[in-house]
């Protein structure tokens, strides 16, 4: 579970889940884009393929390549360890 809060402890990778729950299965190149765009966050394609490895390490992120591109699709499943350990009273989800 450390590795969960790691990865969401920094704003950039918060950001890119962000945008990649809003629109699933972005190139490196899209991502980048969508950062500057609507963030503001100017960080070079370099840096932000290693947020997305630090994601992937945690599970929230996975990669598939399809010819020439990679594309990168979001996974919220390790927020589930988190609900399970810490359940929300009154939540109709039924964790736990």
């Amino acid at each position: 579970m450390n590795d969960v809060f790691a990865a969401l402890a920094d704003a950039t990778r918060r950001a890119i889940l962000d945008e990649l729950g809003e629109r699933d299965g972005q190139t490196l190149f899209e991502i980048c884009a969508r950062l500057a765009n609507r963030h503001g966050i100017a960080s070079s394609r370099q840096a932000i393929s290693q947020h997305l490895d630090i994601l992937a390490e945690a599970g929230f992120v996975r990669a598939e390549r399809s010819g020439r591109y990679k594309f990168h699709h979001v996974d919220f499943a390790p927020l589930r360890a988190i609900v399970e350990r810490w359940p929300v009273p009154g939540d109709a989800s039924g964790a736990r």
